[in-house]
């Protein structure tokens, strides 16, 4: 088995409602994303992906159509924060995403995870998994969900 990583970054905004310090106010990320995937190298003769584990640009297509297009320049949001989803409703067609848990660093790893493995497991029949979401909420401090 061999992994390879896929580094994307994507800007949003986000709160942490019940935090005791300045996160408790609106502001933003920076976030890095790191994709890690594991499996068997291709070995097909004459097909562009030989000698890969997964092309690292259908790896960068599949993470940015279900996470980073999605989330980049928007305001991740606790479905349970009422003031602040209240607040985001007045502002016409403004960019929000709406989620089931708190948008720390740990609970967005989590549920990249969720979002992405589907779209990546079992690709080219190679037993290609996803092992590992990295998301970096500053260049300092990250969150890993590992699978």
């Amino acid at each position: 088995m061999i992994s390879v990583t896929r580094r994307l970054e994507f800007d949003a905004g986000h709160r942490i409602p019940d935090h005791r310090s300045q996160c408790r106010n609106l502001h933003g990320h920076r976030y890095v994303l790191e994709i890690t995937l594991t499996g068997d190298i291709v070995q097909a003769p004459g097909e562009s992906d030989n000698g890969m584990l997964m092309d690292f640009s259908e790896i960068k297509q599949i993470a940015k159509a279900h996470v980073v297009d999605v989330w980049d320049h928007a305001f991740l949001v606790y479905e349970g924060d009422a003031a602040v989803r209240a607040f985001l409703d007045t502002l016409p067609g403004h960019k929000t995403v709406v989620l089931d848990r708190i948008p720390t660093a740990e609970n967005l790893a989590a549920i990249v995870f969720g979002i992405l493995a589907p779209h990546y497991h079992g690709h080219y029949g190679a037993e290609l998994r996803l092992t590992r979401v990295r998301l970096y909420e500053t260049p300092n401090c990250w969150a890993d969900c590992n699978g």
